[in-house]
């Protein structure tokens, strides 16, 4: 550093360099904490004001998610579509997009892998596991894609586009569920045909957590690539800055709305699509669960 007054250069000890490093790495792990302690006290605040003991509460909630290895799986299980819907809100946002409305993308995704499991009843398992998949990425992707195509060519507002394509979305799936993707078989509760066992997503080997988990950890993995170590990701922060000036440096900021947002879509649809081959066996009212709203709040 120079002493501009002086013309002579001022040596940072290397202990305070060493300091100002870790502070920045501790930043990213001491915010949330602080936020997730906050949380817990006014919580806390509420509980003890309605009559009831905070401590028994977060210990019930304590063994309900962490007391056995039941409960340690069970929360691994249900990580998965949480972690992929987080996915679809931290893309967007880094082009200063707030999309709250994976909800959509998950019901639609979980529909369409359904609707080709259900098509492909003689072809080999895995080649069905991979064409769900694509089929629910490209449900999820479509529809989020479309929000972001909405924000940039209609200046519509993204937040409030998502949740209410949300609810068009789960409105779309009961009438496909209870109408032409449903099986007669379902009377109660309206579904699509069940999936043939070969076409299931299993649990990794020793436990009873699905692949899903390995699959959303994987996609978070890739996130990261892009949002670190990729070019579009320099733009998306350009253009999540300032559209004119991304627009000025000849930045196509439409392409790259489109293509962060039905990324993002793509992981909802793929969680969709999971819940369906590893859990529910088939697509119903219950794969809107609110994973797509609870997500957001894991970013």
């Amino acid at each position: 550093m120079t002493d501009i007054a002086s013309g002579s250069s001022v040596q940072v000890p290397a202990a305070a360099q060493s300091l100002e490093w870790l502070a920045r790495r501790a930043e990213a792990f001491v915010i949330p904490l602080a936020a997730l302690i906050a949380g817990m006290v006014l919580f806390s605040v509420f509980i003890g004001l309605l009559g009831k003991s905070p401590l028994q509460f977060f210990d019930i909630m304590w063994r309900g998610g962490f007391g056995s290895w039941f409960s340690i799986q069970n929360s691994l299980s249900r990580a998965a579509p949480l972690i992929l819907t987080a996915l679809c809100v931290a893309l967007p946002a880094r082009l200063g997009l707030v999309v709250i409305g994976g909800e959509g993308a998950i019901v639609l995704g979980g529909v369409a892998a359904a609707a080709v499991g259900a098509g492909f009843p003689a072809a080999p398992g895995f080649l069905v596991i991979v064409l769900m998949s694509v089929a629910g990425m490209i449900a999820g992707g479509l529809w989020i894609g479309t929000v972001g195509a909405l924000r940039h060519y209609r200046a519509v507002n993204e937040t409030i586009s998502s949740l209410l394509m949300a609810y068009i979305a789960i409105a779309l799936m009961n009438h496909l569920v209870e109408g032409p993707l449903r099986d007669p078989a379902s009377l109660n509760k309206p579904s699509t045909h069940p999936l043939a066992d070969a076409f299931r997503v299993g649990n990794i080997p020793g436990t009873d957590v699905h692949w899903g988990l390995i699959a959303s950890v994987v996609a978070c993995i890739l996130s990261w690539v892009l949002i670190e170590k990729t070019r579009w990701s320099f733009a998306a922060r350009i253009a999540g800055g300032n559209v004119r000036t991304a627009q000025v440096q000849g930045l196509a900021v439409g392409p790259l709305i489109f293509g962060f947002t039905a990324l993002a879509g793509a992981f909802s649809g793929l969680a969709g699509m999971i819940e369906v081959a590893a859990v529910q066996g088939s697509a119903n009212a219950s794969i809107a669960a609110g994973y797509g709203y609870t997500g957001n709040l894991v970013v």
